[in-house]
């Protein structure tokens, strides 16, 4: 089926630059663009959908994020990195079922569609649960099984976790017509040993596989891995192997100088989180020098816990000002650099090179926002509108593969009623409360 889009703006992207066309047209054949321009195109659509007053704009990318943990959204606020996870957020965790994560990612799926993500990146627990019901959404997703090692007597042949994230391969990469990725991860080097992590990059190796850690969040951690180990965390994993396959890095907050040259050498991507980074109080990863030292940088929203929220559109904007007030230069990040974060940087870290663009040939993986409202108009800066002034409540319609997910508050692939029961059932079981 043939789809047209007209009368819309469209922040496209023409010879690797972002290109805005006012009152333009956008087709779809199937799940692919193949047609934007300033005026209809002379070929015939079978639906043609009038957009007047939308602006469409590349489907966000969600790079780091623990989906089932909008079951702790509020959880232990106010806490330090260390005590928010080891006494709050663990104990927690161990009480979850994996019927509880799956309401927690499902309800997560609608937050995520109905504010603009048509990917993400996962890491967490019981991981076909999120498999099965990325699958059921529609969306893209990059999903893996973390490994973790608290016993340093544990051989490594016998960690479950390594054994779950293998058969999570086996069974589901590629599932979805390549909707669903299997991603490798090391939780971090705080929740690991060398060995565990020494024989698990070698499997990811022998895969080819994609590694999705967390870096140099807090101080703290950065200091303890050099006292422990004489050397920093980002060093530590490249010696055990675990930069040799393609691997991206959440937080990245405390990474040295030269951190960012191994990781630029290595082809390690960095994930920014400010919502959640600013929340616990790690800090303000130094995006500016990470690009400059030729890092591909993306965003993400972290879990609900740390956030509160799933909402790529405040990580947008914080991205684009946060780093502003914190060096004292408002030149420091271009807004057009923050949108490219929120979009192909993300599928670039996510190994998707059809998506993260509006480009004839590339996926019709698109969000709309209705920029007729008052807080986005006038329209005199549309890279401003975006990263400054538009709210993930305005957006209208997402769409991934050429499949209408969400249209003007309805949910068309996942039955939100149903998931507002699950997860009132989960919240109730695990804290005793609904």
């Amino acid at each position: 089926m043939r789809r047209l889009f007209t009368n819309c703006d469209i922040l496209a992207t023409e010879n690797g630059r972002l290109k805005y066309i006012r009152r333009g047209s956008l087709g779809v054949n199937g799940s692919v663009i193949d047609y934007i321009g300033p005026d209809e195109p002379i070929d015939r659509y079978d639906i043609y959908w009038d957009m007047s007053d939308r602006l469409l704009i590349p489907g966000l990318v969600n790079a780091h994020t623990h989906t089932a943990m909008t079951l702790l959204r509020g959880i232990g606020s106010g806490l330090s990195l260390q005590e928010w996870l080891f006494d709050t957020v663990f104990p927690i965790e161990d009480k979850l079922t994996a019927e509880d994560i799956r309401a927690g990612t499902e309800l997560a799926m609608l937050e995520m569609i109905a504010s603009g993500t048509t990917s993400f990146s996962d890491m967490y627990m019981e991981p076909q649960e999120t498999v099965e019901a990325a699958l059921k959404a529609g969306l893209r997703a990059n999903i893996c099984r973390p490994v973790q090692c608290f016993d340093p007597a544990e051989r490594p042949q016998d960690n479950r976790r390594i054994k779950e994230s293998l058969a999570l391969f086996d069974k589901y990469d590629g599932a979805g017509d390549g909707r669903i990725k299997i991603d490798f991860s090391v939780h971090a080097e705080y929740t690991c040993t060398p060995d565990v992590v020494r024989y698990y990059a070698s499997l990811v190796r022998e895969r080819r596989g994609n590694m999705h850690i967390h870096l140099s969040e807090t101080k703290k951690e950065h200091d303890a891995c050099v006292e422990r180990y004489g050397v920093t965390p980002a060093r530590w994993f490249a010696d055990l192997g675990a930069f040799d396959s393609r691997a991206f890095a959440a937080h990245c907050v405390w990474v040295t100088e030269d951190d960012m040259k191994l990781m630029s050498d290595m082809g390690v991507s960095a994930v920014h989180c400010p919502s959640s980074n600013m929340k616990l109080g790690s800090g303000f990863a130094p995006v500016r020098a990470l690009t400059d030292a030729g890092v591909n940088v993306a965003l993400g929203t972290d879990g609900a816990s740390s956030n509160n929220n799933l909402n790529m559109m405040e990580e947008l904007h914080l991205a684009s000002i946060l780093h502003s007030g914190h060096t004292g230069d408002p030149t420091v990040i271009k807004p057009a650099e923050t949108v490219r974060m929120a979009t192909v940087n993300g599928a670039r870290l996510q190994g998707r090179d059809d998506t993260g663009e509006l480009t004839v040939g590339k996926k019709a993986d698109i969000a709309a926002l209705d920029i007729s409202r008052p807080h986005t108009i006038p329209n005199l800066d549309p890279l401003a509108l975006i990263t400054c002034s538009a709210q993930a409540g305005d957006v209208v319609m997402t769409m991934v593969d050429g499949k209408v997910l969400y249209d003007n508050g309805r949910f068309l692939t996942l039955n939100a009623p149903q998931i507002y029961r699950d997860v009132r059932r989960a919240v109730e079981r695990v804290y005793g409360r609904k």
